[in-house]
């Protein structure tokens, strides 16, 4: 029988993994409630309190998710009556609520259950208000509805952490200056709105898919919160040819994901993979989606061209099939219409597998003082690939434990110290 500290570090264990997928859902549903970012996320903080103080006791409750949302709502009933009493008023509480206050705590808890929307979906284009900028609505949604740390989304936009902070507080007290209604938009102001909520969408899956920290390779929650949440989007807007892209993109990366590890977590790269392992349905369901966005028009979009390259891996039965001249050639197309030194760095792998190593290092040398590049440990990463296929293995060892020391993934630090070790291998 487990003793008592034992059953408490078990449920803590229990807590925190659930927190960690529940606490996005967490905090925009009750957003919609107080139309108040921090209270939201004070709220929810209250609920994990009362889970730490209650499920060691009585045990993990059977829909753990559920126990939560109903502890904040019941919290966000009572703060609200306490401020209502005490003379003051949430100004931006909506007269639906102040109504329903009167009510009964049980009458009032299911009116504010949701049939309509989504919570998430709600706050994701709330997050991505006008008023905001573009990285502040981008820093915002990763942190309330990704769940990622200001250090994970500082990594993501190659920026200091003390930037991404700044951002995220700035936002929360722009949008309640603008006492901005928490809603998903309609018509023009949807499409203005679309581009920054795909951006977020894409950086949430890709923290998922290659996590920036920490001892996993990848957060497959996080995958999946971004299909689902990328799903959603196309049935909202079916015209919306990017949309459609991005969602091929993704349903195509994710198809990969059972074969990304060995069974204690050792990443395989790519060109390794097992394709045997790779989900043959999210590939279908990936290309009909891109098959979609070039139906609507959107073959040069960002996201449909990505997922066109995805594509070509997709389609070849074997990684020495894989047809690299279509994939360099549509990396060409992407920095027209995204210029980026990230898609340039891209762009340089598949030109090594289409046309060698040696033209591709040059294109990477000519990154080398880019300097959003300067903390990106993909850049030294690649450069050690090729240096390696050159037969200059010091160089190529030195590049890789540049990389290692860069990185903040225990998983990919290990795989890139293996490979600077198999540079002396070859000597």
């Amino acid at each position: 029988m487990l003793s008592s500290v034992a059953m408490t570090d078990q449920a803590h264990r229990a807590i925190d993994a659930i927190w960690k997928i529940e606490s996005p859902r967490l905090i925009a549903t009750i957003a919609r409630m107080v139309r108040d970012l921090d209270l939201a996320e004070e709220l929810a903080q209250d609920a994990l309190v009362s889970a730490l103080e209650q499920w060691p006791r009585e045990g993990v409750p059977r829909n753990p998710g559920a126990w939560l949302t109903q502890a904040a709502k019941h919290r966000a009933v009572d703060r609200i009556r306490r401020e209502r009493m005490a003379g003051r008023k949430l100004e931006a509480l909506g007269q639906d609520m102040e109504g329903l206050l009167e009510s009964h705590d049980d009458k009032l808890i299911d009116a504010l259950d949701d049939d309509i929307g989504d919570d998430m979906l709600r706050l994701i284009f709330t997050a991505c208000h006008p008023a905001l900028t573009v990285e502040a609505q981008v820093a915002l949604t990763l942190r309330l509805l990704g769940g990622l740390t200001t250090d994970e989304i500082a990594r993501a936009f190659l920026v200091a952490e003390a930037t991404v902070a700044q951002r995220i507080v700035r936002a929360k007290r722009t949008l309640a200056g603008e006492a901005v209604v928490y809603e998903v938009p309609r018509g023009d102001e949807l499409k203005d709105r679309l581009a920054a909520v795909l951006r977020v969408v894409y950086l949430v899956f890709n923290e998922g898919y290659a996590a920036t920290a920490g001892e996993d390779w990848m957060r497959p929650a996080l995958c999946d919160e971004a299909l689902r949440l990328g799903r959603v989007l196309a049935e909202l807007t079916p015209r919306e040819a990017e949309v459609h892209g991005l969602v091929a993109l993704m349903e195509i990366q994710a198809s990969r994901a059972n074969a990304r590890t060995r069974a204690d977590g050792e990443p395989i790269l790519l060109m390794d993979q097992d394709r045997a392992r790779w989900d043959r349905l999210l590939i279908t369901r990936g290309l009909k989606a891109l098959a979609r966005a070039e139906k609507l028009g959107g073959s040069q979009g960002p996201y449909a061209l990505q997922a066109a390259i995805a594509a070509c891996h997709a389609r070849a039965p074997r990684g020495e099939d894989t047809d690299w001249q279509r994939i360099a050639s549509l990396y060409g197309e992407l920095i027209d219409v995204m210029p980026s030194p990230v898609v340039e760095l891209n762009r340089a792998v598949a030109v090594s597998m289409a046309d060698g190593p040696a033209p591709a290092l040059a294109i990477v040398d000519a990154l080398a003082d880019e300097p959003t590049l300067k903390d990106y440990h993909l850049l030294p990463s690649v450069r050690g690939d090729l240096l390696f296929r050159l037969g200059e293995l010091e160089a190529a060892r030195e590049a890789f434990l540049l990389a290692a020391s860069m990185t903040r993934n225990e998983r990919e630090k290990a795989l890139l110290e293996t490979r600077a070790a198999a540079c002396l291998d070859g000597r």
